[in-house]
């Protein structure tokens, strides 16, 4: 399963209605580095489908989203949990890197 695309009815949705942890990538489609990461991100959307929600939010077409959860660089990840954000990666530089970010953040 890829990254889901969200919208900010979307992303409140997931925040609100979902048992699994979220994992959100906030990037834009101008920026390089997001475009470098991007396919190590959807293969961790495919690898992890079983224990994340994997999604992806375009800063540009969800500004408020950005501004609110105070986004300043991007690629910024996120997961939240129970509603609320738990932690937050900015930019990982290689898939290990960002299973690292999600086994620390979800570890029991």
């Amino acid at each position: 399963m890829s990254a889901i695309n969200m919208n900010l009815e979307l992303f409140h949705k997931y925040i609100q209605e979902n048992e699994k942890p979220l994992l959100v990538d906030f990037w834009a489609p101008w920026c390089g580095y997001c475009t470098r990461i991007a396919p190590a991100y959807d293969k961790v959307a495919e690898e992890y489908c079983d224990k994340l929600i994997v999604a992806k939010v375009n800063v540009d077409e969800v500004p408020e989203l950005a501004k609110a959860l105070q986004i300043e660089i991007i690629t910024t990840m996120m997961i939240f949990k129970d509603g609320k954000e738990i932690n937050s990666i900015i930019a990982p530089q290689a898939k290990a890197q960002i299973e690292e970010f999600i086994a620390e953040t979800l570890k029991d």
